[in-house]
């Protein structure tokens, strides 16, 4: 799945156009390096999301097309910051 859905299924970002945007500016790692919003999302991927000075880190833990807003924290973990 695409970087950019994967932000908006998972509701880490709220829309898609938002996620594209923040890959474009340079705001979105993946496992340490800068991701372009055409990243192909695989379990175990460590995603960091740049607001500013603050910093989001989480590992995926599944990747799926459909789910739930109830059910969209279980795509990921969130990481302590380091």
């Amino acid at each position: 799945m695409r970087l950019d859905k994967y932000l908006k299924v998972s509701r880490l970002i709220k829309r898609r156009t938002v996620a594209n945007e923040a890959c474009d500016l340079g705001r979105i790692t993946v496992n340490d390096r800068v991701a372009r919003a055409s990243y192909d999302v695989k379990v175990g991927d460590r995603i960091a999301i740049h607001f500013g000075e603050r910093t989001l880190a989480v590992e995926v833990l599944s990747v799926a097309d459909n789910v739930g807003k109830a059910d969209a924290a279980a795509l990921y973990r969130e990481l302590p910051n380091t």
